[in-house]
């Protein structure tokens, strides 16, 4: 999946939060929205299609229900593309250090 889609579906603290709660257990739709009694069960709806459409949610039918869980799968690629973030800072930082010692200067 691509990582702008990722990006843009954890960039809404709800959908954080149904990550959270889909992390160690699945669960249906209907419990999830249980979980925010001031959000409407349409809005819980949508954030869900926006997680399942980034590929970070599954969804697996039973019955009537739709039953949801983190693609663990998903998660380890935007974590991956996150912490490259921080390992390129300190290479950069690092650099920057050997340069000013190099040159015998303080920073």
């Amino acid at each position: 999946m691509c990582m702008d889609a990722l990006l843009r579906a954890i960039a809404e603290s709800k959908r954080r939060d149904i990550i959270r709660l889909t992390w160690a257990r699945e669960l249906a739709a209907a419990e999830i929205a249980d979980y925010f009694p001031d959000v409407t069960r349409s809005a819980i709806s949508q954030h869900l299609s926006v997680l399942k459409g980034s590929g970070i949610l599954h969804e697996r039918r039973d019955g009537t229900r739709r039953l949801y869980r983190v693609n663990r799968g998903e998660i380890v690629k935007l974590r991956a593309f996150l912490e490259s973030f921080w390992s390129d800072g300190l290479e950069r930082f690092h650099d920057l250090d050997e340069t000013i010692e190099a040159s015998g200067t303080d920073a």
